[in-house]
């Protein structure tokens, strides 16, 4: 197949969305398709074999990392030389309506996916009054698509309810080979403490921004006895929360990527993750399969991930105390906690990348199959 991937964001930003497009440019290369990325310029113009056509944008003033990137004619010109079985637009916003308009004005087979939780976002940024608004662009937008993918059960029935039509499930993925408990690491533990490996550790791992609701672990990091945090990552609340967080001892750690952020999460005691605007969670899956013990609310696709005392801990994210008391009940039984390490690793195991990429192709032959007997009709 010949795949033209439109996506708001990609490398060099680093978050979850790049992460699940990145393993799944690989595995649909690997299948011997081929893939065109359109996406804001970032300086590469290829990645693991597929071409990347950048276009350039301007930063987001609230946001600088990401760039608006609005269409433009050569994404057409582009389109009529690679000639795409399909189109799949990822996240359509600003870039995205453009792969839109050209699937449809040059009759290719359109598929869209929906990755972040945008109608939430307004109301960590003071936009809440702008959510029925934009519910409704989003429902114009998606219901171009033949099919629209979520990769939660959550998100599937939180579109469907919103009147966005054609909704399934693309199921998880995680990297179980880079992701693995046996990278645990003492000298990590001293990095991420700075220099308290003993102490119990806490690592957030996520972009740095008011949706994730990182204040909310200052209050577990203050129950526990000596605990240190580990924030790894970077983004546009980060002054905010250094300020929150002064006088604490809390590492702003900046990005890891690959084998040393594998190693962060395989060297910490437990995760703890208070967001309430997942549409999954990739990171959780990540700590899972590094065998890091996860605390998370029990909000949006998290659920999907994390079983309750099996797998990891959820608390209410309405319950001002229920972080506090989950974490500190997985730091206080050393042999449920190895317990809850070897289950949340076998789940993990359950979905690596090429199984969800498997899942993927065969939605995108099942859209290029429905045009093709529209057509015929």
């Amino acid at each position: 197949m010949r795949i033209a991937l439109f996506t708001e964001t990609f490398l060099p930003k680093v978050d979850g969305i790049v992460t699940r497009l990145r393993h799944t440019v690989e595995q649909l290369q690997r299948c011997g398709d081929q893939v065109l990325i359109f996406c804001p310029e970032g300086g590469l113009t290829e990645y693991k074999g597929a071409e990347i056509h950048g276009i350039s944008g301007y930063p987001l003033p609230w946001y600088p990392e990401l760039k608006m990137a609005f269409p433009r004619p050569s994404i057409g010109l582009e389109l009529q030389r690679f000639k795409p079985d399909i189109v799949h637009v990822v996240n359509p916003a600003i870039l995205g309506l453009g792969g839109i308009y050209y699937a449809k004005t040059m009759q290719i087979p359109l598929l869209a996916s929906y990755h972040t939780h945008l109608p939430q976002y307004l109301q960590h940024y003071g936009w809440a009054v702008l959510e029925p608004l934009l519910w409704e662009l989003l429902k114009n937008a998606h219901n171009q698509a033949a099919l629209n993918l979520c990769t939660s059960t959550a998100m599937v029935e939180e579109l469907s309810s919103h009147g966005i039509e054609r909704v399934d499930l693309w199921q998880r993925g995680v990297d179980t080979e880079t992701f693995h408990p046996s990278l645990a690491s003492h000298s990590m533990r001293v990095r991420l403490s700075q220099g308290n490996p003993d102490n119990p550790l806490l690592l957030y791992v996520g972009r740095l921004g008011a949706e994730k609701e990182i204040e909310r672990i200052k209050p577990v990091l203050e129950a526990i006895p000596g605990a240190r945090l580990a924030l790894v990552g970077d983004g546009p609340n980060r002054q905010a929360l250094q300020e929150h967080f002064a006088g604490t001892p809390t590492h702003f750690v900046g990005y890891l990527q690959g084998v040393e952020l594998a190693t962060a999460y395989a060297s910490a005691d437990a995760f703890i993750f208070p967001s309430r605007t997942e549409t999954l969670g990739l990171v959780l899956l990540e700590a899972m399969a590094a065998g890091c013990p996860v605390v998370a609310a029990r909000s949006g696709g998290i659920p999907d991930i994390v079983t309750d005392g099996v797998n990891g801990y959820l608390f209410d994210p309405t319950d001002e105390t229920g972080s506090i008391t989950a974490t500190q009940r997985l730091l206080a039984h050393a042999s449920e906690r190895e317990t809850l390490r070897q289950n949340a690793r076998r789940e993990a195991e359950r979905w690596g990348w090429p199984a969800a990429t498997a899942q993927l192709r065969r939605y995108y032959h099942r859209v290029i199959a429905c045009l093709e007997m529209s057509n015929a009709a």
